[in-house]
């Protein structure tokens, strides 16, 4: 699936949250479905009972410090 990036302006707070993660940037919706696909196509049959936690390593970042320099 293709990505796309937000081509909305974002706020100083937003960009802080951000550029500390693992993943250094923000979701996008098609990363989202691409989650919703796995679990609902048969790669993901024997996934039950889960959480997914879904944001490019934020908390990680937030408990353990900045991961985007590792």
């Amino acid at each position: 699936m293709p990505s796309r990036e937000a081509v909305v302006v974002i706020g100083p707070g937003y960009r802080r949250m951000i550029e500390p993660s693992a993943v250094g940037r923000g979701g996008t919706p098609d990363k989202v479905g691409a989650v919703g696909a796995l679990l609902m196509g048969t790669d993901g049959a024997f996934i039950t009972g889960s959480d997914f936690l879904m944001d490019g390593g934020v908390t990680a970042a937030y408990w353990y410090g900045d991961l985007a320099s590792q």
